[in-house]
């Protein structure tokens, strides 16, 4: 059984003499990363499609097993609404290739205006992508979580290709009001989605956002235990990203989440063994 858990990035500044070693170069951060979680969020990809020499370096400090769920450009999500991109596409598809397995699935996330009157632009989309990647794809409409038949419609979209949908669970941020700079921030600009639950293929992924404070993000998450639980007896290996508004402790957090799954269920493979991290250190 595998469980992989994972961050919104790989690098933090507060993660320095933490969690990754200080002073540390920039190409090795991931590889120290990646003795603290199995899996990354590949948001810095909706902005900008990397060099093959970047994305060959992700792959040297990663395992085959490591899951990278990269977001594809704005400029075929957002402002091409999945229309008239293929160059645009094409050139990122390129460009993630030496990842090979560890592009574990390819990440659509669509803009809160992308309705139910949006789903045949996103099944003619899903049907002329290349079957060699897993595709899983964000939603934010209101409809897609209160009205019957645009969740039926999106998922027979979904299921027909094999793609997985990835709920952002959002609701214990916002279950009270913020308490710092960074909530504060985030509240005015995370989405208010409900949990969703239901996994339309063997790879489910989650995107949890708790608060600053690490009990009241792991008081958040305990309906998830059980959710993920079921999905790993099912034979499902899920992807859990834990976030929080500084992501000051996400590391720890995430390999937390995994822990008290591994505690239910003592078959899923541990997690590796961080790096030690030395005092910091100016020189």
């Amino acid at each position: 059984m595998r469980l992989h858990v994972g961050c919104a990035m790989w690098t933090h500044k507060s993660w320095q003499g933490r969690f990754l070693a200080h002073p540390l170069p920039g190409g090795e951060r991931l590889r120290a990363y990646a003795g603290w979680c199995t899996a990354v969020e590949g948001n810095t990809t909706f902005y900008a499609t990397p060099a093959g020499e970047t994305v060959a370096s992700w792959a040297r400090q990663t395992n085959p097993e490591f899951r990278f769920v990269l977001k594809l450009p704005k400029v075929v999500t957002h402002e091409r609404r999945l229309t008239g991109a293929d160059e645009e596409l094409r050139v990122f598809l390129n460009a993630i290739e030496p990842l090979g397995p560890r592009a574990h699935a390819l990440w659509i996330q669509l803009p809160g205006s992308f309705g139910p009157a949006d789903v045949p632009a996103l099944a003619r989309f899903l049907r002329g992508l290349p079957t060699s990647h897993r595709y899983a794809v964000e939603v934010r409409h209101p409809a897609f979580f209160s009205d019957p038949q645009a969740v039926r419609m999106l998922e027979e979209t979904l299921v027909t290709v094999g793609a997985e949908w990835i709920p952002f669970d959002t609701t214990a941020f916002f279950r009270t009001p913020p308490t710092s700079d960074a909530e504060r921030e985030a509240w005015t600009r995370k989405p208010r989605t409900p949990p969703r639950t239901r996994a339309l293929t063997d790879r489910p992924i989650v995107r949890y956002l708790g608060r600053d404070d690490p009990a009241r993000t792991v008081e958040g998450w305990q309906p998830w235990l059980d959710v993920v639980t079921g999905w790993l007896r099912e034979g499902r290996s899920p992807t859990v990203f834990v976030h929080t508004p500084d992501n000051a402790d996400a590391p720890d957090l995430a390999r937390r989440f995994h822990g008290e799954v591994r505690a239910r269920l003592p078959e899923v493979v541990p997690l590796p063994e961080p790096a030690p991290v030395g005092p910091s250190t100016l020189f």
